[in-house]
C-alpha cells in the first residue's frame, strides 16, 4: 500500500510539473508580435527559420538557451538579445503559440 501511495504522489507531482510548464497560446500570440519580422506572421520563416510545426518543447528549449547566452546556431547573435528580456512564462507562452501555427 505504501508503494502505491508513493507512486501516485510521484505521478501527481510529475503531472503538476508538466501542467505548470505548459504555456498559454493566447498570451503567446501577443508576445510573438516581436518575432513576426524574422519568422513570419504564421511562423513560415524568412530571415529566421520556420517555426510552424515545431514542438513547443523544442522552441522553449532554444529560447531558454538563447536567454542563457548559449550558442544555439548561426543566428544566436540576433536571437540572444531578443530572448534576454523574456520571462520563463513568456517563453512558454510563445512556444505554445508557435506550436499551434
Amino acid at each position: 500500500m505504501k508503494k502505491v501511495i508513493i507512486a501516485l504522489a510521484t505521478a501527481g507531482l510529475v503531472s503538476f510539473g508538466a501542467a505548470a510548464q505548459a504555456g498559454d497560446a493566447a498570451a503567446g500570440q501577443g508576445a510573438y508580435a516581436t518575432c513576426v519580422g524574422c519568422h513570419g506572421a504564421a511562423g513560415e520563416g524568412g530571415v529566421g527559420p520556420k517555426l510552424a510545426g515545431q514542438p513547443a518543447a523544442d522552441i522553449a528549449a532554444k529560447l531558454h538557451k538563447y536567454k542563457a547566452g548559449e550558442q544555439v546556431g548561426p543566428m544566436t547573435s540576433m536571437m540572444a538579445p531578443m530572448a534576454a528580456g523574456l520571462s520563463d512564462a513568456d517563453i512558454e507562452n510563445i512556444a505554445a503559440y508557435t506550436a499551434s501555427l
